[in-house]
């Protein structure tokens, strides 16, 4: 299935009734610094080439991020980071994401999420995610050239190994487990790197500072470039 198509699919989902209120809401009551733009207020597709060798995971859209401009990790602090980090190291052609007409693009990279629709807290539940999934599992399957998975939080990261098995993928033996920095070779063609999710709360805290973020896709950049994969290593 092309990504185009999969897109079509992601955009028209309707199957989970609680992000389909909550997304709507936000889109309808807004927030004042926002107040007078019009809200894109449905699921949010995946973004990128589809020759990308890098994939991002993401945990999902923003209330007043994505779910707002219609573009994956854009239009939010999240955002900022993510995309001045894709820019440092090649695989964007801005480090700014303010609008999906902003005539930014991704190079050799894609996109996604886990949870394609805003949840309320941030948390989707299990069975939201789940029911995402298939979505993922779809990219998989079109993205064929990807070398390094980038999984930005625990929960991405695992929603990731969960659609890398759907796929019809081996996991290994231990399953890989997730801390920022962790490495781990999938396959001979695919490695694994986990990353503390770049949300305010893990960077106005410290948790995450940018040299810790850009020292994974500096990893992601070495490893595309023919650096070597440590199977199982963590940090």
């Amino acid at each position: 299935m092309s990504l185009e198509r999969i897109r079509e699919e992601v955009i028209c989902c309707r199957k989970c009734p609680r992000l389909v209120r909550h997304r709507e809401r936000i889109a309808l009551v807004k927030t004042r610094r926002f107040e007078l733009e019009d809200y894109w207020g449905k699921p949010v597709p995946g973004f990128g080439t589809g020759r990308a060798r890098l994939l991002v995971v993401g945990l999902a859209p923003a209330a007043h991020g994505g779910n707002r401009t219609g573009r994956i990790f854009t239009g939010d602090r999240s955002g900022d980071w993510l995309f001045e980090a894709l820019h440092r190291f090649g695989f964007a052609t801005s480090p700014h994401s303010v609008s999906r007409d902003d005539g930014l693009r991704l190079v050799g990279a894609y996109i996604s999420a886990v949870a394609r629709c805003a949840p309320p807290d941030n948390k989707p539940t299990r069975e939201e995610t789940d029911n995402c999934r298939g979505y993922l599992v779809r990219e998989l399957e079109a993205l064929d050239q990807v070398r390094v998975v980038v999984a930005l939080g625990r929960i991405a990261f695992d929603g990731f190994l969960a659609a890398w098995r759907e796929h019809g993928r081996e996991v290994g033996r231990p399953r890989p487990r997730f801390s920022h920095g962790s490495e781990h070779r999938l396959d001979p063609r695919v490695t694994l790197l986990g990353s503390y999710h770049p949300s305010q709360q893990n960077t106005f805290t410290g948790k995450l500072t940018r040299p810790m973020f850009h020292q994974v896709f500096a990893r992601a950049r070495s490893l595309l470039k023919g650096g070597v994969a440590r199977p199982g290593r963590q940090r």
